[in-house]
């Protein structure tokens, strides 16, 4: 689909009397509030310290690689006394000591495999916790633009409705003038009235939404917004539904998250097999044994020893071939997850790019109406002076206008939402991508410098 105006800023200021953009040259632009969610956002800060924390799991499973290293001291001290007297007629009392300082290194040499699998396994799911993020920074993005666009719809709204009010303000002073010298009766005063209340009303509740909009662009951006610049340009998007299409099915965060996590299952399933090979493990130990109330010389002796073991599993009750046929449910599992996620990218595209030419459709709509209830608004009010349309055909027409205008802003903000949510249902709704003025968080710096980190915090 090629680019395009989202509507020219000349159209809305002659739909609002003013523009959104120009007013102020310090006016936000949607990549620079997306640039601050970007750097500030909780949700998104949060999920990278997630795939820091996966990132660990390598450097776990690869100490079963590494041997390991433990010491110990033991004091122990004893006291014997002989209810018996001795032949000076007094009770023999002994005590002794042993102090022991002993240190143990074990290196496993083979154990079915099953370290080598758990590196694997590990690798896979930070990939897969990498693409998780992803989702997390798409989704964190698209909210920053509906929240960009909310607010400029809903003030926007507020204008006309304020805008609105005025106008039917002056319509009651003149319905009331009119009505002292004879020209029209109490009840289209009464009309006049009821529909000045009723705009009232409904300003009201445009400033609620306008409040909540503003909110909410605080909770994703980090600030309450001042003055907005209005986009002028959709972004760059897929040429056609089958190439989104394409595109959603290989780069959507949601299928690289069930590719690899079943690659992870897969290796889950080599490395819980390992469990029924034998484990060859080789330790070796140093002891220093010391007894310095002892009667000998040499009170103090050392000890060493290096021991092979092979453990051969035989039987465990049938734990581990549950474990077998559990590991290989779940890959079986995570592979169906693999189709469910393609289908729902390809559905949300297909989504995506509807919504995105109905909200293109109903602009050109929204267009024509407006231009429309405007010459209609004009000849209505031209009838009514004459005396050939009532108060209330005006009071309906000028209704119309509003609805009509109302209508064009709501379209203008879904055409620019549904935009950037086909970018977000093929991948492409990321901090680089949009060209975001930030520096690009790295998740592969983190997890190079702890993989191979086996000691320290």
């Amino acid at each position: 689909m090629n680019n395009k105006g989202l509507v020219s800023r000349l159209a809305i200021a002659a739909i609002l009397g003013t523009s959104f953009a120009g007013t102020s040259v310090s006016a936000d632009t949607l990549k620079e509030a997306l640039a601050k969610a970007y750097k500030t956002n909780p949700t998104l800060m949060a999920q990278r310290e997630a795939l820091k924390a996966t990132d660990e799991t390598v450097a776990r499973a690869r100490s079963g690689y590494l041997p390991s290293l433990n010491g110990s001291y033991t004091d122990v001290h004893s006291r014997q006394e002989d209810s018996r007297l001795n032949a000076s007629g007094n009770i023999d009392n002994s005590k002794s000591q042993r102090r022991s300082l002993s240190l143990t290194a074990r290196q496993n040499i083979f154990s079915g495999f099953s370290t080598r699998y758990a590196d694997k396994q590990a690798q896979e799911n930070v990939k897969a916790g990498v693409a998780q993020l992803l989702n997390t920074e798409q989704r964190v993005m698209l909210d920053g633009v509906t929240a960009y666009m909310n607010v400029l719809r809903d003030k926007s709204v507020v204008e006309l409705n304020e805008n609105q009010v005025k106008v039917l303000e002056r319509n009651l002073q003149a319905a009331q003038d009119r009505f002292r010298v004879g020209e029209i009766t109490r009840t289209d005063v009464a009309q006049s009235e009821a529909r000045l209340e009723g705009a009232k009303s409904n300003l009201q509740s445009a400033e609620a939404s306008y409040a909540s909009s503003r909110a909410t662009y605080q909770r994703i951006v980090g600030e309450l917004p001042q003055t907005l610049e209005n986009p002028d340009a959709l972004p760059k998007l897929p040429a056609s539904l089958d190439d989104a299409v394409v595109i959603a099915t290989e780069q959507a965060p949601g299928v690289m998250i069930a590719r690899h996590t079943e690659r992870a299952a897969a290796y889950g399933v080599n490395r819980t097999q390992g469990s029924l090979y034998p484990s060859v493990d080789l330790s070796a130990n140093f002891t220093r044994n010391m007894e310095p109330h002892s009667s000998f010389t040499n009170s103090a002796y050392n000890s060493q020893s290096v021991t092979l073991s092979v453990t051969v599993p035989l039987y465990q009750g049938g734990a581990t071939y549950a474990d077998i046929r559990r590991a290989k449910r779940v890959k079986s599992q995570r592979r169906l997850q693999i189709l469910e996620a393609e289908r729902t990218a390809t559905a949300n595209t297909f989504i995506a790019w509807d919504n995105l030419r109905a909200a293109s459709g109903r602009i050109k709509s929204s267009q024509a109406q407006v231009r429309a209830n405007e010459i209609a608004l004009e000849g209505v009010r031209q009838e009514s002076a004459v005396g050939s349309r009532t108060t209330l055909d005006v009071l309906n027409q000028e209704q119309e206008l509003l609805n009509a205008r109302v209508g064009l802003i709501r379209a203008q903000r879904d055409e620019f939402v549904a935009a950037y949510n086909l970018l977000a249902s093929t991948g492409q709704l990321t901090a680089k991508s949009l060209g975001l003025s930030v520096e690009y968080y790295d998740p592969k710096k983190n997890y190079k410098a702890v993989k191979n980190k086996f000691i320290g915090g």
